[in-house]
């Protein structure tokens, strides 16, 4: 795991850009998975910068999401088929065509089977070469809450009160408007994908940046499973890096790959 401490959301974002850019333009399986929430949108961003300079492009990629709520109206802002449509699809964004956007058929009349079907998609595609991630303040990436299994494959789960009380913001603020269930890819799908980035911004994630880099490997912390990747690459502002013990270390190390990439 490589760990990128940033001075600020935004510094962030403009590093986390060029590197998914860079990922997706020399990669022959264009194949990314993206998330929603609030964490991607300044990534998302600067995507479509790039795309308006002609520098990047999803035209003839593939993207999949990572979760989607179970029951949410179809026309819904907050539905994430919808988000992401706002965020990437069209000239006027990434470039990502509708039909190569890929999201869980959630509002299925069995969500169960829809879950395995959007798995078994998943793999279809060849896997994912970048999968984009998010962190909860509880230490779930997707929709996988604490207690979940650690191999777990795409499937129907519940929200945590934690989850709903973080997502009110996107309904009014108003709880009883939150969805109680998701599909979502589980971890032992994310761990499939080739690389992860994930991102994690703002004091309230402290807590589960210091579990996900320094804690043991727990279904109490979901996002802990992401040491066992391969390549992952946690990026953080200096807020989500406050309670981490070796981050003079983090930065140490990250200063010393950027000299290696310079040569």
């Amino acid at each position: 795991m490589e760990i990128g401490i940033f001075p600020d959301a935004q510094a962030l974002a403009d590093f986390a850009g060029q590197y998914l850019i860079k990922v997706m333009n020399t990669t022959d399986h264009k194949v990314l998975g993206v998330a929603t929430g609030s964490t991607p949108l300044p990534l998302y961003e600067r995507m479509r910068q790039a795309h308006a300079k002609g520098e990047f492009s999803l035209d003839d990629a593939q993207a999949f999401a990572l979760d989607e709520y179970v029951g949410i109206d179809p026309d819904h802002p907050e539905r994430y088929r919808n988000v992401l449509r706002s965020e990437l699809v069209g000239e006027e964004n990434s470039g990502l065509r509708d039909e190569n956007l890929h999201t869980p058929d959630a509002n299925a009349a069995d969500p169960h089977a829809a879950a395995d079907q959007y798995d078994a998609e998943i793999k279809a595609s060849g896997g994912i070469t970048l999968q984009i991630l998010g962190i909860g303040a509880d230490g779930h990436i997707g929709f996988n809450e604490p207690g979940i299994s650690l191999v777990s494959r795409t499937h129907v789960d519940s929200l945590t009160a934690q989850t709903r009380e973080d997502n009110a913001r996107f309904f009014d603020d108003d709880l009883a408007k939150v969805p109680t269930q998701c599909v979502t890819q589980g971890l032992g799908t994310i761990m499939d994908a080739r690389e992860v980035l994930l991102i994690a911004t703002g004091a309230g994630k402290a807590d589960a940046v210091r579990e996900l880099c320094e804690g043991g490997i727990s279904a109490k912390w979901p996002a802990t499973i992401l040491q066992m990747h391969p390549k992952a690459l946690v990026l953080v502002d200096e807020a989500a890096a406050a309670k981490l013990e070796l981050a003079d270390f983090y930065r140490e190390r990250w200063e010393a790959r950027g000299s290696e990439e310079e040569k």
